[in-house]
C-alpha cells in the first residue's frame, strides 16, 4: 500500500515522502497513530506543491545569503577594545564583539555563532575572520583591531 508519511518513521522513511509498506502496517500502526495517510492522486499532488514550494524557498534564501555575502566579502570590521602598552589585549575579541561591529558597521545582522575565527583575537592588529551565512556560503572578512581612546 502506498502512503503519505506525516511524520518521519523509523526505517521507514521522512515527512511528506510517499513510502510502500504492507496493508497490516498502515492500518494497524501508521494510520492509528496520525503518522500516515493514503496516497491518493489529490494528496500525491498536494506533497508535490508543498516541496516545489519549499524549494522555491530553499533558492530564495540561498540567492539572498550569496548576495549578502558578496557585500560582505573582503571588508573590514573595526573593533576598538582596550589594550596594554605592549599592545596586548585586556582578554581577547570574541565572535560576538566581531558580530555587534558588523552589525554597527555594515547593518547586517549576523549570529554571533555564524562568525568563526581561527583564534581568540588578543593583540592589536589585523586577522582574518569567517562569516557562514548559509550551507557551504561564507565570506572571508578582515577584523582590525584598533587600542580605544583611554
Amino acid at each position: 500500500m502506498k502512503v503519505i508519511l506525516l511524520a518521519d518513521v523509523k526505517n521507514v522513511g521522512k515527512r511528506d515522502e510517499i513510502v510502500n509498506v504492507s496493508d497490516g502496517y498502515a492500518r494497524n500502526f501508521l494510520f492509528p497513530r496520525k503518522l500516515a495517510m493514503e496516497a491518493t492522486p489529490g494528496a500525491s499532488k498536494e506533497v508535490e506543491r508543498k516541496r516545489a514550494a519549499e524549494h522555491a524557498r530553499e533558492m530564495e534564501r540561498r540567492k539572498e545569503a550569496e548576495q549578502k555575502a558578496g557585500t560582505l566579502r573582503g571588508k573590514v570590521i573595526t573593533v576598538k577594545t582596550r589594550c596594554g602598552s605592549q599592545g596586548r589585549l585586556y582578554g581577547s575579541v570574541t565572535s560576538a564583539e566581531v558580530a555587534e561591529a558588523l552589525k554597527a558597521q555594515y547593518h547586517v545582522d549576523i549570529d554571533k555563532r555564524k562568525v568563526e575565527l581561527k583564534e581568540a583575537i588578543r593583540t592589536v592588529g589585523e586577522s582574518q575572520c569567517t562569516v557562514k551565512l548559509y550551507p557551504e556560503i561564507s565570506a572571508v572578512m578582515t577584523v582590525k583591531v584598533v587600542p580605544s581612546e583611554q
